[in-house]
């Protein structure tokens, strides 16, 4: 039977009521019998970009799922997810800069990099043999927590597409490419996660899944039938599904049936929006055009083109071309604290709404000079999110410039 759910929210309080009432009163057949069971949450951590910008899954959502998790006695929990690939080269730990690490610690749960992981062979097309990791077949629970965005190759990431990170490494992730639509489908055929979570509390149009724009949707989505979240998504977000190749490759395979045409044409969302496209430059859009894109890749996947990515100056100039979405800094951050200015500060709670331990702010900030919030795991979003700057940070940013260059004054619009 196919089902859907939505709630809208914002704040961390919102959230957290809102997700644990949601899984305990709408999916509590999902959850296993036995408090033992390994659990694996799958969150969408493509870059180093945080939550706040569209491009990753905010790490109050996955708080919310694992606060409601440990208060049901479960124990054995990992978050899991292979990092994109041009980190992962470049020795740059997504995990780490985004702080799950901590929050990982904070819980008491696991976190593992898939980058690393044993593998399990799958079935891709034309007799290909990827290997995804094993945690998520052995996985009692497997729980998909995508960001809603739009993506310049499979048109939107949701459900789908999120799969990808299960992948081990770069070797198997690139072979998904020889038919990037067909295996992302036959991921999702694979794994067969129990239960998807989509984060749409800030949501990502354009360029995506780096370059876009954030946009505030204040929506978190729960569902058990990919295929049907991703067709609701793409209604939600005013979408072509004609764009996002999953989805046609799904109707194509005869994956989507008539019932899942019903089921969208007669859901009636509260609000929708209308999410620009992602559409890339000229040179990015003519060589990745489905009838050149092979020899692109061909290409790409040279040891010699994998040596010059990794040097700088070309690094800049795939960029400034729109061939790679993510610049790869080096430099890490250096935290020394943060601290308040109360001249500054309106005490609009903003800080407080968007911190996913939901620490006292700004109370809990030094008003004399640089301290950490007891319990702070230092992701920033206090400091990302305050419209009036009253959030002073102390130390170094390093690879956090970027993301403020890229979107600092439109994530204090939000």
């Amino acid at each position: 039977m196919l089902r859907f759910y939505s709630l809208k929210a914002q704040t961390v309080k919102e959230l957290k009521t809102g997700i644990k009432e949601t899984l305990s009163t709408k999916y509590a057949e999902i959850f296993p019998n036995d408090i033992n069971a390994p659990i694996l949450i799958k969150p969408n951590l493509n870059s180093n970009m945080n939550a706040l910008t569209g491009n990753t899954t905010d790490l109050r959502v996955i708080a919310s799922v694992i606060e409601f998790l440990k208060d049901n006695g479960f124990w054995d929990i990992t978050i899991g997810e292979g990092t994109n690939s041009g980190f992962y080269r470049n020795n740059i730990s997504v995990i780490e800069r985004l702080y799950y690490d901590k929050l990982a610690a904070f819980y008491g749960v696991r976190i593992k990099d898939f980058n690393y992981s044993e593998t399990v062979n799958i079935e891709f097309s034309k007799g290909i043999k990827a290997g995804v990791a094993r945690e998520c077949q052995e996985a009692a629970l497997f729980i998909n927590m995508p960001k809603l965005k739009t993506h310049f190759e499979a048109g939107m990431s949701i459900c789908l597409k999120n799969l990808m990170g299960c992948l081990v490494g770069q070797p198997n992730k690139k072979k998904t490419h020889a038919s990037l639509s067909e295996n992302i489908v036959n991921l999702n055929l694979a794994l067969k996660p129990h239960l998807h979570i989509v984060d749409a509390v800030i949501s990502m149009e354009g360029l995506g899944p780096t370059r876009g724009t954030p946009i505030k949707t204040g929506n978190v989505f729960f569902g058990t039938d990919p295929f049907l979240i991703d067709m609701l998504m793409a209604k939600f977000a005013s979408f072509n599904i004609k764009k996002v190749g999953p989805i046609q490759n799904a109707i194509k395979r005869s994956i989507i049936t008539q019932e899942h045409f019903d089921f969208v044409n007669n859901y009636k969302f509260a609000d929708t929006y209308s999410f620009r496209p992602p559409e890339a430059g000229p040179i990015a859009t003519f060589i990745h055009h489905p009838k050149r894109q092979k020899y692109f890749l061909a290409i790409r996947n040279t040891a010699f083109f994998n040596y010059l990515c990794q040097t700088e100056i070309f690094g800049k100039i795939l960029f400034a071309t729109g061939l790679r979405q993510d610049v790869f800094i080096k430099d890490e951050m250096r935290w020394d604290g943060l601290s308040l200015n109360e001249l500054a500060c309106t005490k609009c709670g903003k800080c407080n709404d968007y911190c996913p331990l939901d620490i006292k702010l700004p109370e809990s900030l030094s008003k004399s000079g640089a301290s950490s919030p007891p319990g702070c795991i230092q992701c920033l979003y206090c400091y990302s999110i305050c419209p009036e700057r009253a959030v002073n940070f102390h130390g170094k940013l390093g690879f956090m410039s970027e993301q403020i260059r890229q979107y600092d004054n439109i994530i204090r619009k939000l």
